[in-house]
């Protein structure tokens, strides 16, 4: 089965060559996609560096829509799904998450994060069902209606409908590995407000399941 690694990306390009260089190493992974989701910054030509394909769009259209149209793009049976801004990748995460899929264990893996940092680490514990990090067959993908539309509320998506629909999901303990915050990013007042946008997002995404 081919594995095809989907990368969405906003604004990136001072994080996601770290996670890039990972995923370039490793012979479990056919074909890289990243799909610049309207990224102002020097996403795109950062990404260009590396053996992957860029899909630049030209407006932001929001995660789960980026995510949507690397899923149609790509040529994978399996499609890991990774944040642009992680930290500590190794290819043992990349492994743990892929294996249960590809040995079908699992028609699904969700990745939580494990003694990476204590903000992340217990906010990935109280809502798991909210994790960027995942592998999952392209059958199940194809299942799910208005993907594009969901925007950040696309894990919350994809967790509804695996419990909906008796997908196996299995979750996997990323030691060690966590992700830049959006108050980090974009200063306290920015980010904050950008994560009030995500949670409002998701909240419009539950509602709709």
């Amino acid at each position: 089965m081919k594995v095809a690694a989907i990368i969405p990306a906003y604004n990136e390009g001072m994080r996601i060559g770290n996670v890039l260089e990972v995923l370039e190493r490793m012979t479990e992974i056919d074909e890289i996609i990243v799909v610049s989701d309207g990224s102002e910054d020097d996403t795109v030509d950062v990404a260009l560096k590396y053996n992957v394909t860029v899909i630049a769009l030209p407006r932001n259209i929001g995660k789960g829509g980026a995510m949507k149209i690397g899923c149609d793009y790509s040529k994978g049976d399996i499609i890991l799904f990774l944040d642009a801004d992680l930290i500590g990748l190794k290819e043992e995460h990349v492994k743990a998450l892929l294996e249960p899929v590809l040995s079908d264990e699992a028609d699904m893996t969700v990745g939580i994060f494990g003694n990476g940092r204590l903000a992340t680490d217990f906010a990935q514990k109280v809502a798991p069902f909210l994790s960027g990090q995942r592998a999952v067959k392209k059958s199940v993908l194809n299942g799910i209606d208005h993907m594009d539309t969901t925007r950040y509320g696309i894990e919350v998506a994809l967790t509804r409908y695996a419990e909906n629909s008796g997908i196996r999901v299995k979750e996997v303990i990323l030691h060690d590995l966590t992700h830049v915050m959006k108050e980090e990013k974009l200063g306290f007042l920015r980010g904050f407000c950008a994560r009030l946008k995500m949670y409002w997002e998701i909240v419009k995404s539950v509602k709709i399941g």
